[in-house]
């Protein structure tokens, strides 16, 4: 099953300033999600943040912030609450006000259908906490989820690997950012190839 980049939405989970000295790999890891970020702004793919606890660990990393359409602060490790949930799932446009019914079909203005995403793909810090969690949410509300192995850190290997593999098999799918990027493309005939192409590379 090919992921669909009109069907995705992007949660990056606590890429912060006090946060990635600490994590395995930690440049590599904010590098690709920024690529990741960077990739889904150009395809018009939503994309969120969090940050656990910003007063103590700091804000996320300034370049990543800046393509995240909101970022929710949290003290909870997982990042699905009632704010995040309304952003996931936005309500679907109230009907207009007055007797429409009235009116005969043919004069009624149709309603715009709310577009559902309900693909989202999850990177983030610490893997085997604030993104395990968040993850495993997610999916007991219904969302299919993605989980961008690469652009995920945890301070050792072990932890984020075993957080990889709980994913798993709690029905997560398990990706690349290069995976993402080809397939939200789907063909280098799409417009926006040439400039995917050297971010990826």
């Amino acid at each position: 099953m090919l992921i669909e980049k009109l069907e995705s939405q992007l949660l990056l989970i606590d890429y912060q300033a006090r946060l990635m000295p600490a994590i395995h790999e930690g440049t590599d890891v904010l590098q690709r999600a920024t690529t990741l970020a960077r990739i889904a702004s150009l395809l018009q793919v939503p994309v969120w943040a969090t940050e656990q606890n910003p007063d103590r660990l700091g804000s996320n990393d300034e370049a990543l912030r800046a393509l995240c359409s909101r970022t929710l602060p949290k003290m909870s490790f997982s990042g699905v609450d009632d704010e995040l949930l309304s952003l996931l799932r936005p309500p679907a446009p109230a009907r207009p006000a007055g007797n429409a019914r009235s009116l005969p079909k043919h004069l009624q203005k149709p309603q715009p259908a709310r577009q559902e995403r309900n693909t989202i793909l999850v990177a983030g810090c610490e893997t085997h906490v604030c993104l395990l969690q968040t993850a495993l949410d997610l999916l007991d509300e219904e969302f299919d989820v993605c989980v961008v192995t690469d652009a995920c850190g945890s301070r050792r290997e072990r932890d984020r690997d075993a957080a990889f593999d709980r994913l798993a098999g709690a029905g997560a799918e398990l990706v690349t950012v290069e995976m993402v990027a080809f397939e939200w493309l789907r063909s280098a005939a799409d417009p926006h190839f040439k400039e995917v192409l050297p971010l990826i590379r």
